[in-house]
C-alpha cells in the first residue's frame, strides 16, 4: 500500500471514529484464537489437536493443569479455512504462548454485529414459472448456502422443499439438534443447521436455556430473515400486517440453506465465527452469506479476514454486509478484497403516511403501523414537541426511556427526533407516557431517508426538512394539533434506487487503492420471513405474531448478493469466486429509474463510488457480462505482500506455503474490477501506471474497445485500446497510465468501459491525490 502522510490521516481521522470491541473478560482467562502453522507439528505427536493441546499446556502453570485435570481449555478446533484452536488463556499465557515455535498468531476475542436497522421482482428475477433464464429451478439445486447469523425458524413456509430433488452428493454437514429442534426441522430446503456458543459462553457465562435456544432455531428473527432472502422458496400472499402484499421468494429459491447460529443475545463472538466458517468450507457450502462485522482491524489481526481468505482458497464465495455506519465517510467494515462487501439501496417500493396538520398542511412520511389504536383523520390531536427549537436535537427531544412527563404528552401526538435509541422503542416510549401517536422526525445525519418501522402504537416517520417545519409548527403555534394516516403500500416509487444514508461508506482505510464497498442492493423495507417468538418491532412489550416481517440494514442487502451469487454459481459452476464478483460489479447499473444518476438518501446530491462502489446490482445482465476480471489466491497474497506485513504477519494468510513473487508492483495492480489509482504525497510523481488483465466468458471470436470518462486533474491512456479475443477462456492485459494535469484537492470519480457492441463491462475509477506534507 502507498504510504499514507499524516495530513492525509488527520483528515480522515477527524471524520470517522472507528470502533472495535474487545470481550471484556476476568482478569484470569478469556478466549483466544490461536492460529497454527500445520506443517510445523514434530513428528512425535499422532494428530494436529495432540500438538495443539500441548501447546497450551506448555504455557499454563503446573499448580493450574492439576487444579484443572477435567477442564479442557480448547473450546475448538479449526481444521479447513484457518488452523489452529480457540482456548481459554490469561493474558501471560497468551503473551508466552505467542513466542512458541509453530505459532503464528493469537488473537482476542472479538465481539461482533449483526447489521441490520418486493426485491426478486425489481432486481428482474420473475417467478420461477416464468421465461426467465434464472427461472430453471433444477440447475440451482445443488448450490449451498451457508448463512451465518442468528439461527432459522424452520416452521417457516419459506422452507418448504416441495419439489426439491434428494440432498447434494458434495454435501457434508450435519443438522444438530438442541432445545425445540429436532431432525426432521432440517429437510431438502435446510439440509444442515449447527450452533457454535463456546466463545459466546466463555466470556458471558452459561446460556439461560429458558430465555434463549441453545440450538438452531432463532429467537431473534435475524438469521430467518436473512436466509430467506437468500433462498426463500416462493410463498403466495405474504405480508407484514397488511403491507407488501405478494409472493416472497428469495434471489435463489432453488439453492439449499446450512444454517450456521453463531449470534445470541450478548453478540456473536469470532471464536465461534471462525469455528462456523471452518465448518461451513468442511460441510460443502459453495455460497457464505455473513451480515455481520467488528469495526476495522488491520488484515492479519482480523480473523472474520483470515478465515474467509481460507474459504476462497477451498473456492467459497463469500459475501458480506458493509455494515450501518453511514452517512459517515470511512465507516465500511469487511473490507478485505477476497470479500464481496454489500451496501444498501431502496426499491421502487414504499409505505406511505401522512401527517395532517391543523393548519390544513399535509406532510408526507412512511410508517407500517397496522393496530387496534388508529387515529381517526376527521379529528385533530393535540401536538406536542418538547425539545427546545426545530433545527437541534435535544435530550428532552429524543424520546429515551423515562424522559416522558405523561401530564405533558398524555392524549397527544408526540414529535421525537432520531438518535441514540432504536426508533420503534420511541414509539413504545411515548405509549407507556400516554401519548396517542408519535411523528419520528429524521436529524442531519439520516437527511431525507425514511425507513418504516411496525410500531405500537399510531407513527409516522418522516424526513430532515419536513420534521423542522413540524416541529417549528408545534412550537410556535398556539394549540397545535395533527392527525395521522396510514395509506399501505404503493409500487413505482420514484427516484429508485437511492442509497440508503445508513449504508456504511468509503473509501477503504486499510487499502486506498481497493475500493469499497463493492455494490449495492436492496436493503430498505425488506419483506422476508420471521420468528414466531418475536414481535415485528423485535420490543419485549411486543406479543404480536406475524409469519413475515419488513426490515432494513445493510444486513438485507447482502443476503441479495449471497443469493445472486448462488445463481451464478448454479449456471457457470467453474467460475471462482473473484470471477462471480467480477460480473456482479461489471455489469452493475448508475442510474435510477428516472434515468439520473444514483442518487444518496442522506445529501439528495449523486452518489459516488464511495457510497456505491460499482453500483447497483443487476442479476439479469450479471449472468452474460462478457469479460470477467479473475484473480487468484496466490494473487491476494501478492496484494498482501503489498501492504508492508512482516513475514510473520504474512503467514497468517500462508497456511498453503505461499512466498511473496512480487508479481504486483503496488497494491494498485491487483486484478481488482474497480480501478482506484492513488498518487502519493510527493508532488514530483505526476505519473501511475496500473495493470489488468481480463477473460474472455462470452463469445469466443470478439472485438472489445474501450471508452474512458475525461477527468479535471488526468489525462487516462489506456494501452491497447483494442481486444481482439479468438477463443472462450482467453485472457488478455491492458495497462492503465494516469499522468496528472493539476493535483486535485478531491478525489474525482469515473468510468473505464470495455464495449463489444452487446456487452458493456464496466469499472468504476477513482483517482485520489493523497496531500503533500
Amino acid at each position: 500500500m502507498l504510504r499514507v502522510s499524516v495530513k492525509w490521516l488527520l483528515l480522515l481521522l477527524i471524520t470517522s471514529s472507528f470502533s472495535f470491541f474487545h470481550v471484556q473478560s476476568s482478569v484470569t482467562k478469556k478466549a483466544y484464537i490461536v492460529q497454527m502453522d500445520k506443517s510445523a507439528m514434530p513428528d512425535s505427536f499422532s494428530d494436529h489437536h495432540e500438538w495443539y493441546s500441548s501447546k497450551i499446556k506448555s504455557v499454563t502453570s503446573q499448580k493450574e493443569a492439576s487444579e484443572e485435570d477435567d477442564l479442557d481449555r480448547i473450546i475448538y478446533s479449526y481444521e479447513t479455512a484457518f488452523h489452529g484452536v480457540a482456548a481459554l488463556l490469561s493474558e501471560d499465557e497468551a503473551e508466552k504462548l505467542e513466542e512458541e515455535h509453530g505459532v503464528v498468531a493469537v488473537f482476542p476475542e472479538t465481539v461482533y454485529q449483526l447489521h441490520t436497522t418486493r426485491s426478486p421482482m425489481f432486481l428482474g428475477l420473475e417467478p420461477a414459472d416464468s421465461t426467465s433464464i434464472w427461472s430453471e429451478r433444477l440447475s440451482d439445486n445443488d448450490v449451498i448456502v451457508g448463512v451465518l447469523d442468528t439461527g432459522i425458524w424452520p416452521e417457516s413456509e419459506s422452507f418448504n422443499d416441495t419439489g426439491f430433488t434428494s440432498v447434494p452428493a458434495h454435501w457434508k454437514g450435519a443438522c444438530e439438534t438442541g432445545r425445540a429442534f429436532t431432525k426432521h426441522h432440517c429437510n431438502k430446503k435446510i439440509v444442515g443447521a449447527r450452533v457454535f456458543y463456546r466463545g459466546y459462553e466463555a466470556a458471558s457465562g452459561k446460556i439461560n436455556e429458558k430465555d434463549e435456544y441453545k440450538s438452531p432455531r432463532d429467537q431473534d428473527g435475524h438469521g430467518t430473515h436473512t436466509a430467506a432472502t437468500v433462498a426463500g422458496s416462493p410463498v403466495r400472499h405474504a405480508n407484514l400486517l397488511g403491507y407488501a402484499q405478494g409472493t416472497a421468494r428469495g434471489m435463489a429459491p432453488g439453492a439449499r440453506i446450512a444454517a450456521y447460529k453463531v449470534c445470541w443475545v450478548g453478540g456473536c463472538f469470532s471464536s465461534d465465527i471462525l469455528s462456523a466458517v471452518d465448518r461451513a468450507v468442511s460441510d460443502g457450502v459453495n455460497v457464505l452469506s455473513i451480515s455481520l462485522g467488528g469495526g476495522v482491524s488491520s488484515y492479519y489481526r482480523d480473523s472474520l479476514s483470515i478465515a474467509s481468505f481460507g474459504a476462497m482458497e477451498m473456492g467459497v464465495f463469500v459475501s458480506c454486509s458493509a455494515g450501518n455506519g453511514g452517512p459517515d465517510p470511512i465507516s465500511l467494515t469487511n473490507v478485505s478484497p477476497w470479500i464481496t462487501t454489500v451496501g444498501a439501496s431502496t426499491m421502487d417500493r414504499d409505505f406511505p403516511a401522512v401527517v395532517d396538520l391543523g393548519k390544513g398542511k399535509s406532510i408526507t412520511g412512511v410508517s407500517l403501523y397496522r393496530g387496534r389504536r388508529n387515529l381517526s383523520t376527521k379529528k385533530q390531536y393535540p401536538l406536542v414537541y418538547t425539545g427546545s427549537n426545530s433545527s437541534t436535537p435535544d435530550p428532552n427531544s429524543l424520546c429515551l426511556e423515562g424522559t416522558l412527563d405523561p401530564h405533558t404528552v398524555a392524549g397527544k401526538i408526540v414529535i421525537c427526533d432520531r438518535g441514540i435509541s432504536p426508533r420503534v422503542q420511541k414509539g413504545q416510549v411515548v405509549k407507556d407516557a400516554g401519548g396517542v401517536g408519535l411523528i419520528l422526525t429524521n436529524t442531519a445525519a439520516n437527511g431525507e431517508e425514511l425507513v418504516a418501522d411496525s410500531h405500537l402504537l399510531p407513527a409516522v416517520a418522516v424526513g430532515e426538512t419536513a420534521g423542522k417545519l413540524i416541529k417549528h409548527y408545534a412550537l410556535t403555534t398556539p394549540n397545535a394539533a395533527a392527525t395521522l394516516e396510514f395509506l399501505g403500500t404503493r409500487l413505482g416509487i420514484k427516484p429508485s434506487p437511492v442509497v440508503a444514508a445508513f449504508s456504511s461508506r468509503g473509501p477503504n482505510f486499510l487499502s486506498l487503492e481497493i475500493l469499497k464497498p463493492d455494490l449495492v442492493a436492496p436493503g430498505v423495507n425488506i419483506l422476508a420471513a420471521w420468528s414466531g417468538d418475536m414481535g415485528p418491532s423485535s420490543l419485549p412489550t411486543d406479543h404480536r405474531k406475524v409469519r413475515f416481517n419488513i426490515l432494513s440494514g445493510t444486513s438485507m442487502s447482502c443476503p441479495h448478493v449471497s443469493g445472486v451469487a448462488a445463481l451464478l454459481k448454479a449456471r457457470h459452476p467453474d467460475w471462482s469466486p473473484a470471477a462471480i464478483r467480477s460480473a456482479l460489479m461489471t455489469t452493475a447499473y448508475i442510474h435510477d429509474n428516472t434515468h439520473n444518476p444514483l442518487r444518496d438518501a442522506s445529501t439528495g446530491q449523486p452518489s459516488t463510488p464511495f457510497d456505491h462502489g460499482a453500483g447497483h446490482i443487476n442479476p439479469l445482465k450479471a449472468h452474460d457480462p462478457g469479460l470477467v476480471y479473475d484473480i487468484t489466491a496466490q494473487d491476494y497474497f501478492e496484494f498482501l505482500c503489498t501492504q508492508k506485513l512482516t513475514p510473520l504477519q504474512l503467514k497468517v494468510f500462508g497456511k498453503s506455503k505461499r512466498s511473496c513473487r512480487h508479481t504486483l508492483a503496488g497494491a494498485g495492480d491487483l486484478n481488482y474490477p474497480a480501478i482506484s489509482a492513488v498518487f502519493p504525497d510527493k508532488v514530483s510523481v505526476k505519473t501511475l501506471t496500473l495493470h489488468r488483465t481480463v477473460t474472455n466468458v462470452g463469445p469466443p471470436v470478439s472485438k472489445y474497445h474501450v471508452a474512458v470518462s475525461p477527468f479535471k486533474g488526468v489525462v487516462v491512456k489506456i494501452e491497447p485500446d483494442m481486444l481482439n479475443f479468438t477463443s472462450k477462456h482467453q485472457k488478455l492485459s491492458y495497462k492503465i497510465t494516469l499522468t496528472t494535469k493539476s493535483r486535485q484537492s478531491a478525489p474525482e470519480f469515473g468510468s473505464l468501459i470495455w464495449k463489444d457492441g452487446v456487452h458493456k463491462v464496466r469499472s468504476p475509477v477513482v483517482i485520489t491525490w493523497l496531500p503533500p506534507l
